[in-house]
């Protein structure tokens, strides 16, 4: 854990700056502008793209201008027009994304006033033709009287501009000043207005603006339902054709049970009821009272109608009736354009026509204010795995981490979206994930490759690969530096290897070494152990250091049967070549021993020193004493007397010691040495236990059965001993111990 601490801290400073952004308490652009792009690259990938019947798109278009005349039209085309959709095609609720906020002159209506008041004020004739025409030429009235009793919805816009002035009128507010007193809601407010004539606006069924919202990045992705204006609160274009559309319900404001009105932050309005008989329409709205348009496709996802095909009666009535019908344009220099998550000149009546839709699906996405509390139990929760897992995985194991964390917070993010409607951001998780990965693979190619490069380069002669990998996951914890530690060292040699190399020439010489000691360091390595270095034929390894291994003794035994073991196997290669067969003594002994980075300025070696080494060294020699191939030390035989069998060879005095001690033959791992062998142990030790007692007798006839069953050189030692003991008694005060002058 101490060698990640710094990992760690860094990970969570990550984590913090982008926690801290998801719950707004300071924003990062990047990250925002990323979310709009993950938000329209969902969008474009997820939209029906499919015509939406139920809502028409009245086209004011360079055809209906070359037919009927350039913008805006005579009121009286504009009466004929709204007559016809509702008498003649049927339509059910007509919009318009246009604003009637001039009197219309064109009639000349206003000149005859004036001569009626003027020059002809006198003329009977004059004054009575006027009256007859009146009703005729004011073409305003006749558009006003177009559209009474119909379901007509006016559009008008909302600005903020510095000293602008407001024109025309505003239709009643649907909710007024007082409504949402005590609540924290951020409406759209505005300062200013551009409303249609009054007496229009008198007759119409309602009317509605049709200002979008415009985000940071210069994209429209929503439209305020509601937006406020000297306290009341009016609704938008698409609002208030839905709402004719379902016979006018009223709109009532949505708010969550475990509402948190108390927080600065949570305005708690995240929906607007529209009661009706068939049930309660529900549309979502965002912290502005905003909802985000739920685009069907490009643009062209409704059908276009010309309204000069309307005019002459060139357009079916069944194409029409029943529709919602939105009056706009697409002729250049009238086009209303906005730029979009699916076009960049995107006409402003297709928005209109793609929330009507939405709305009357229920198929808003859904953003409330508390998506940001469940970004940031995401975001706490991949980022907790994220900084604790990956700097304890291999780098393989880490990637492998990070892809699936990326592929979970993807899959929510699209399961959400998908299937409950919900916007949630991405861009901060995609960034902690990739910010994070990328921290842990940079520390692992630039710290810890080259820590292992360090321990490679200190311990990678001596240790085999797989240690120094398994050093490097925690580097701080290894140094050349000398200590103090309970080890397990292995010395062998070839026996007779002087004779050997007077019969070989050089390069057989050379190379019958490289294919012994070759094959004894792979037994070394494979049993954990360090190679310490090669003395002519001598090998001398140990086990514990620098890697920590509890297991110390029971590796360096195991590795001292497998050179016996393969050692027929190695023969066999070298006789067929020509060349003698190798013997080999082994000996092992564990023993607190200095073990550290020793020598001169000229030469160094990582190696061990102590009396438990010398002791190793000396065991070697003393195999041939015995016949046998390996010795332990009585250190190492108490470690492992229940788990492989040992057979007791002698007490001995070696050359520099005085405290005698108890040197053993391992005869294999216990449960797998022979029943036979474990016999001829019993008999061994009833000799052993004779020959001690100095019963003589007893002791020769136990050597003499075991002769018979398994003779070996060993016990012709012990024979021996005894015929010189028989002729010169060692005495009463014989402990049993063989003392050796020579190393």
């Amino acid at each position: 854990m101490k060698r990640h601490q710094f990992r760690y801290t860094l990970g969570i400073v990550i984590l913090s700056l982008l926690l801290g952004h998801a719950v707004k308490l300071y924003q990062i652009g990047f990250i925002n502008h990323l979310d709009a792009i993950i938000y329209d690259t969902k969008l474009r990938l997820t939209m029906p793209n499919s015509i939406d019947e139920r809502v028409v798109i009245l086209d004011i278009d360079e055809k209906s201008l070359a037919e009927v005349g350039r913008w805006p039209w005579g009121r009286d085309h504009m009466a004929t027009l709204v007559d016809k959709l509702f008498n003649q095609y049927g339509v059910r609720v007509l919009g318009f994304d246009v604003v009637f906020a001039e009197s219309d002159q064109s009639s000349g209506l206003n000149s005859l006033e004036d001569l009626a008041k003027k020059d002809l004020k006198d003329s009977i004739s004059f004054q009575t033709i006027l009256r007859d025409l009146r009703p005729h030429l004011d073409y305003d009235a006749r558009f006003a009287e177009s559209l009474r009793q119909k379901k007509v919805i006016l559009g008008y816009y909302l600005s903020n501009l510095q000293g602008g002035v407001s024109s025309g009128v505003l239709p009643l507010p649907v909710l007024t000043a007082g409504t949402f007193s005590g609540r924290n809601i951020a409406f759209t407010s505005w300062q200013n207005y551009g409303g249609n004539l009054a007496e229009f606006q008198k007759n119409a069924a309602g009317a509605g603006l049709f200002n979008p919202i415009v985000d940071f990045d210069g994209i429209t992705r929503r439209v305020p339902m509601l937006a406020e204006y000297q306290g009341n609160y009016y609704e938008s274009l698409s609002l208030a054709m839905v709402r004719a559309y379902l016979n006018f319900p009223k709109i009532a404001p949505g708010y969550p049970e475990d509402s948190i009105s108390t927080s600065k932050n949570y305005g708690d309005m995240e929906w607007l009821d529209l009661p009706t008989e068939r049930g309660t329409l529900r549309i979502p709205v965002d912290e502005n009272v905003a909802t985000l348009i739920p685009f069907r496709g490009y643009e062209g996802s409704f059908r276009y109608y010309s309204l000069a095909d309307i005019l002459n009666d060139r357009v079916k009535p069944d194409l029409l009736k029943g529709r919602i019908a939105l009056i706009g344009t697409t002729a250049p220099g009238l086009k209303d354009q906005r730029a979009t998550p699916v076009g960049e000149a995107y006409s402003g009546v297709e928005m209109h026509a793609n929330l009507i839709a939405g709305m009357l699906d229920n198929n808003i996405k859904l953003k409330p204010p508390y998506v940001l509390g469940a970004d940031f139990v995401l975001l706490l929760i991949a980022g907790g795995v994220m900084v604790f897992v990956l700097p304890l995985l291999s780098a393989f194991r880490a990637s492998i981490a990070a892809l699936l964390v990326l592929l979970v917070q993807l899959s929510v993010n699209y399961g959400f979206w998908r299937l409950g409607n919900f916007v949630l951001p991405l861009a901060a998780g995609l960034l902690l994930t990739l910010s994070l990965y990328v921290l842990n693979m940079s520390w692992g190619y630039f710290v810890e490759s080259r820590s292992k490069r360090q321990l490679t380069g200190l311990f990678g002669q001596y240790v085999p690969p797989e240690l120094v990998e398994e050093m490097s996951r925690d580097p701080e914890n290894y140094s050349m530096a000398g200590r103090k530690a309970e080890l397990t060292v292995l010395f062998s040699d070839v026996r007779g290897f002087t004779t050997i190399s007077e019969g070989l020439g050089p390069d057989e010489l050379a190379t019958l070494m490289n294919e012994y000691l070759g094959a004894m360091t792979k037994i070394v390595r494979h049993h954990r152990g360090t190679l310490d270095k090669y003395i002519g034929d001598a090998i001398m390894a140990f086990w514990g250091a620098p890697l920590d291994d509890p297991e110390h003794a029971k590796h360096a035994v195991l590795t001292a049967l497998e050179m016996q073991q393969v050692l027929p196997e190695l023969n066999k290669k070298l006789v067929a070549k020509g060349w003698p067969e190798l013997r080999i003594g082994v000996g092992v002994n564990t023993g607190t021993m200095t073990v550290g980075d020793m020598g001169s300025p000229v030469r160094q070696s990582y190696t061990v020193m102590g009396d438990a080494v010398n002791l190793g060294s000396r065991l070697e020699g003393i195999t041939k004493q015995y016949g046998v191939g390996i010795i332990t030390g009585e250190t190492t035989r108490e470690l492992l007397k229940h788990s492989f069998v040992f057979r007791e060879l002698d007490r001995v005095r070696v050359k520099g010691k005085a405290e005698p001690i108890g040197i053993y033959q391992p005869l294999g791992v216990g449960g797998e040495v022979d029943k036979a062998v474990l016999e001829e142990l019993k008999l061994w030790n009833q000799a052993l236990r004779h020959y001690r007692a100095q019963d003589w007798d007893q002791a020769e006839v136990a050597l003499l059965n075991l002769s018979r069953v398994a003779p070996c050189y060993l016990y012709e030692l012990y024979a021996k001993r005894i015929g010189l003991y028989r002729r010169q008694p060692p005495g009463e005060g014989w402990d049993g111990v063989t003392t050796f002058e020579t190393k």
